[in-house]
């Protein structure tokens, strides 16, 4: 039986599984995101005893998907950093690449909330936001790959908050991801409750509607699934769906819109793992076909 190995790098962890579906992928592993040269090497270790038959790689960003290397990151220790040679001077098998959000996609759309289509996007809001889009079954790529927490919303009237954005400011990811709603009120999202919570998810709606609305008239994708802690706010995903109806005023005039247009991941917290199987068979039917 084939056997792939799934690594999802995040800002504070990597986790690692293997398998060919969520379904046997077994004991998922967790490694702490420290220095490169630490982390990488633990991953090498785990996949070497579990001898993957191909790797598929979910990382954080920004990606240079080109030479397979993290470009300059908030997390300044990893900017630049190789992540395929490691892996690929550790086991001799094929290794597949891409980004947190579109491995995050390609696993919705394999055997979660997008299976059966072929045009959505995958959106994460946490510590950051950023979103995966699927096109015809294939992630969007190009110069780099898209980067949709950083985009323009217009400002709520009532909204004073600079952003934390260390880059833009107030773009979406400064005025809407978890942080952004710790340094409004001073705690965490979660913790938020009464006024202060129906105040909170108000204006997480009013921001996230905007981004929806782009993905709409940008991308015209069949379904947007929003996933990572701050979707989790009670109630948050059905109001950013009404709220898009009122952004939409009427145009394109589509009833998908109106309801179950906006949804949470089907895959719960293993999108991203999911993810890095489909890259892995992926990478290796590539390495197959040029074989």
């Amino acid at each position: 039986m084939v056997k792939y190995g799934a690594v999802e790098m995040g800002g504070t962890k990597t986790l690692c599984a293997v398998g060919s579906s969520p379904d046997d992928m077994g004991e998922v592993v967790t490694v702490p995101t420290t220095d490169p040269a630490e982390t990488l090497g633990r991953v090498v270790e785990y996949l070497r005893a579990e001898s993957p038959d191909a790797i598929g790689i979910a990382a954080f960003g920004p990606l240079d998907l080109r030479r397979g290397r993290i470009g300059v990151t908030p997390k300044e220790s990893w900017s630049d950093t190789d992540l395929v040679g490691p892996i690929r001077d550790g086991l001799d098998v094929p290794i597949g690449l891409d980004t947190d959000v579109n491995g995050a996609a390609l696993g919705e759309g394999r055997w979660g909330a997008a299976q059966g289509l072929c045009n959505f996007v995958y959106v994460t809001v946490g510590t950051g936001i950023g979103g995966g889009a699927v096109v015809d079954g294939e992630p969007v790529q190009g110069l780099g790959h898209p980067e949709m927490g950083h985009i323009s919303v217009r400002r709520h009237p009532e909204d004073d908050y600079p952003g934390i954005c260390r880059l833009h400011g107030d773009c979406l990811e400064g005025l809407a991801s978890g942080p952004a709603i710790e340094h409004r009120s001073g705690v965490p999202g979660e913790r938020l409750s009464g006024t202060d919570l129906t105040t909170a998810v108000a204006l997480q709606a009013f921001y996230l509607a905007q981004m929806a609305r782009n993905l709409v008239y940008i991308l015209a994708p069949e379904r947007v699934i929003i996933g990572g802690g701050v979707s989790r706010l009670p109630a948050l995903l059905d109001l950013v769906n009404d709220r898009l109806v009122d952004e939409l005023a009427g145009y394109p005039g589509l009833p998908e819109h109106a309801s179950g247009f906006l949804v949470p991941p089907g895959l719960a917290d293993i999108s991203g793992l999911a993810g890095g199987l489909v890259l892995a068979e992926l990478a290796a039917d590539r390495a197959t076909s040029s074989g």
